[in-house]
C-alpha cells in the first residue's frame, strides 16, 4: 500500500448505547495498520442530541496523539441521530477523516430525520446531513463497507480502510472501538444504572 506502512496509526471512533441509555459511550482507540493497538480514550454524548461532534472533538484532545494519521468514524449519526459535522472533525483534527458504516439505510437520511423530529431539531440535523459527502461502496474481501471521505480523495479513503482491515468485517480501529465502547458502557451500566 502506498504511504500506509505497519507503522501507519489511524484514531477509530464509535459508540454504545443500550435501550435505556440516555447517554452513549463514546471509544477512541489507536491502532497501527499492524494491528497493535496504542491507546484508548472515552466520552460521551447525548442520544438523540446534537453533542456528538463536540464530544468527538472532546475526546480526540484528551486523546493526544499527534502521531496519529488517520481518523475513522463508525457513523454520521451516531447515538439515535446525533448528526455528525464531519467537516468540522476533519477541521479541529487536521487529518484524513473517513466515515465508515456496514450499510446504508433504504431510506434516505433526510427522510428518516423528517420523520423522527421537527422544528428547529429537524433543521438543524438535516443542515448536516445535506454537508455529507454521498457513500460509496467499497469491497472488503468477502464483505462490503460504504465509505464518506472528508479532507483526501476516495481513492486515499479507500487505501486506508483496506490497510487497516484485516480478518474482522471493517477496519480494525473502529472494530477496537466499537468492542471498546460497548465494554466501557456495560462497566458504566452496572455501577450507575443507564
Amino acid at each position: 500500500m502506498t504511504g500506509i506502512g505497519p507503522g501507519t496509526r489511524a484514531v477509530g471512533i464509535a459508540e454504545s448505547f443500550g435501550p435505556d441509555s440516555t447517554n452513549s459511550t463514546l471509544a477512541g482507540a489507536v491502532v497501527r495498520a499492524d494491528r497493535t493497538v496504542e491507546a484508548f480514550e472515552f466520552g460521551a454524548c447525548t442520544v438523540g442530541g446534537t453533542d456528538a461532534t463536540d464530544a468527538i472533538l472532546d475526546l480526540w484532545q484528551r486523546l493526544d496523539r499527534p502521531d496519529v494519521q488517520w481518523c475513522l468514524v463508525a457513523a454520521v449519526a451516531p447515538a439515535w441521530f446525533n448528526v455528525l459535522d464531519l467537516e468540522a472533525i476533519q477541521t479541529a483534527v487536521d487529518r484524513p477523516l473517513v466515515a465508515v458504516t456496514g450499510e446504508e439505510r433504504t431510506a434516505p437520511l433526510a427522510r428518516t430525520l423528517a420523520e423522527e423530529f421537527e422544528g428547529p431539531a429537524l433543521h438543524r440535523r438535516q443542515e448536516l446531513a445535506a454537508t455529507h459527502p454521498a457513500p460509496t461502496q467499497l469491497s472488503l474481501g468477502d464483505g462490503q463497507v460504504f465509505v464518506r471521505a472528508v479532507g483526501c480523495s476516495l481513492a486515499a479513503a479507500s487505501e486506508a480502510v483496506r490497510a487497516f482491515t484485516h480478518r474482522r468485517p471493517g477496519p480494525e480501529p473502529l472494530e477496537t472501538a466499537q468492542a471498546a465502547a460497548r465494554g466501557a458502557r456495560t462497566l458504566r451500566d452496572r455501577v450507575t444504572g443507564p
